[in-house]
């Protein structure tokens, strides 16, 4: 029987693995109340859930901000260059070769780029977030510009409701491609984010 050798090293930070467990859950519902809240036609209940959906959104932002001032205070592997692969990203796309097993420590480089484009992704939902908060709930910072200004409201909830979904399928991915990595390739990925260890097969 062939055994397997491992490289580990401790990769990634308790800040940055904090964040992301922060971010990850209030995502998901996020997701939830959203869903739950369009589904419900009694006036109180649905009020509620959008109110706590408002404040878990809050919660998002809070996160959010904390990942954005760690990309420029963490360690190395926590940086935006830590997820900038330019060079990388078109080496994938020149060899038509997506899944790739990881060969480097730290994030690997094609799934930066699309952690890099939720986290666009994301800047957009806060935004209409807090749009639709103004107009249908007359509050927060946006308040003072689009109160109840309901002209705007499917302006702001278009992007809005159709972001979440991209959420979703992107969670979904995300997870897939950690549960394959494991089988594919035998590198046991999902746990890093846990124990902020990785591990690399060891070349022949």
């Amino acid at each position: 029987m062939e055994t397997t050798l491992f490289r580990r090293k401790r990769v990634y930070d308790p800040v940055l693995r904090s964040i992301h467990a922060w971010n990850a859950l209030l995502i998901v519902f996020l997701a939830l109340s959203g869903q739950l809240a369009d589904g419900l036609e009694l006036a109180w209940p649905a009020a509620a859930l959008w109110r706590l959906h408002l404040w878990l959104g809050y919660a998002l932002m809070l996160g959010l901000t904390a990942r954005l001032v760690w990309a420029f205070a963490g360690p190395e592997v926590a940086r935006w260059q830590g997820l900038w692969h330019p060079a990388a990203w078109r080496a994938v796309l020149g060899q038509r070769r997506i899944f790739t097993p990881p060969e480097t420590f730290g994030h690997h480089p094609l799934a930066s780029a699309g952690y890099l484009m939720i986290y666009g992704l994301l800047l957009v939902m806060a935004l209409s977030g807090l749009a639709l908060a103004a107009i249908d709930q007359g509050t927060g910072p946006l308040y003072p510009l689009l109160g109840y200004t309901l002209e705007l409201k499917t302006f702001f909830r278009a992007p809005h409701e159709w972001l979440q979904y991209v959420f979703i399928a992107f969670i979904v991915a995300h997870l897939g491609a950690l549960i394959l990595h494991e089988r594919r390739h035998g590198v046991p990925v999902a746990q890093a984010m846990v124990s902020g260890y990785q591990y690399l097969k060891e070349k022949p």
